[in-house]
């Protein structure tokens, strides 16, 4: 199942019948639809902070056509990733090829069929779902190697109490200095050579 985020979508069609058609077709599969009748409404949309990671992108739009929506939508840096599906007329293939290198991910010919569209809506959700899932992944991992490189260095610690002491010279018991630089918690428990102990003596190790 395609998360909320992945259902999110754009639609830039100048073209009132066009983008009402589209609206309606993505509605009933239950996309949540943004609308722009020009280019630069696209653009600005796309470079939200919150833009859809879904957009359908007519070719030939006014103020800014579809070939420049996608370049200015990749030259966006450092941000989620966008799947643009380029909506033409153009039928041969070094036109379809312009389009590509312009940035898009793939293209619908006019006039649609609904069964192709979402066909590659649902290929585009996949992808985007996929990017989703790696971003937060490498975040992880990121996260994770910059806890080790916290814990990587000396850590001067009381013979007698264990306590640590931090970079500002203030001690801290062990547990409580690895939740504030790593954010892990401790379960307590004996171990078995204590747990030995323990019986040996009574109760009292």
């Amino acid at each position: 199942m395609m998360s909320s985020d992945s259902n999110r979508i754009l639609i830039a069609e100048d073209h009132y019948v066009s983008r009402h058609l589209l609206e309606r077709n993505l509605t009933n599969w239950g996309f949540q639809v943004i609308t722009a009748e020009d280019g630069e409404a696209a653009v600005r949309i796309l470079e939200a902070e919150d833009a859809p990671p879904l957009a359908i992108v007519d070719w030939m739009m006014p103020r800014m056509d579809g070939l420049e929506v996608c370049r200015r939508v990749r030259a966006l840096k450092d941000r989620p990733y966008i799947y643009l599906v380029l909506l033409t007329a153009k039928s041969h293939k070094e036109e379809i090829a312009t389009g590509l290198e312009a940035g898009a991910d793939d293209y619908v010919i006019k006039p649609f069929d609904p069964d192709e569209l979402r066909a590659r809506l649902k290929v585009g959700q996949r992808v985007v779902e996929l990017e989703r899932t790696l971003a937060r992944k490498i975040d992880d991992l990121q996260q994770a190697l910059a806890d080790v490189r916290k814990l990587k260095h000396l850590l001067p610690i009381c013979m007698y109490c264990k306590s640590v002491r931090d970079d500002q010279d203030y001690w801290h018991q062990i547990e409580e200095y690895i939740h504030t630089e790593t954010g892990a918690d401790f379960s307590h428990g004996i171990c078995p050579a204590c747990l030995e102990k323990l019986k040996q003596s009574g109760g009292v190790i």
